[in-house]
């Protein structure tokens, strides 16, 4: 692979938008399910995923359409979440916590996707020649 290839000039961020997005579904289930009885909140340790999916995509070199890819598979890492208040009724979200969760998530997949929007405005600029 070339020094200016595609992959090097975008970094971690294509990787980072993934497990943001799958981090946004499973806070957004947290919060739906905010009144179900027993229901037990779910989040996963975003930087050990991010550490896992780099290591993962910087080791595997795809030349055969029989290679695995390097895909996000949150459901085998998600953790439960220890509540500071657990309810009578056995549920563990609680609704205020998983909302900045949500905020937080949402606001650093924006980062990225700015980043990236910069990156592709860099690299268009580079082949146009200005």
């Amino acid at each position: 692979m070339s020094a200016l290839g595609f992959k090097n000039s975008l970094g971690i961020h294509p990787q980072t938008m993934q497990l943001r997005a799958a981090r946004a579904e499973v806070l957004a289930n947290n919060l739906a399910n905010s009144d179900t009885p027993n229901f037990k909140a779910r989040d996963f340790d975003f930087q050990a995923m991010l550490d896992s999916e780099s290591r993962r995509s910087l080791e595997m070199n795809v030349t055969s359409e029989k290679h695995q890819r390097g895909t996000v598979d949150t459901e085998s890492d998600l953790l439960f979440r220890n509540p500071y208040q657990p309810s009578i009724d056995g549920n563990t979200v609680d609704s205020q916590m998983e909302q900045s969760f949500y905020t937080e998530n949402a606001l650093r997949y924006n980062s990225s996707f700015q980043f990236l929007n910069g990156k592709f405005k860099g690299l268009k600029n580079a082949i146009s020649g200005q």
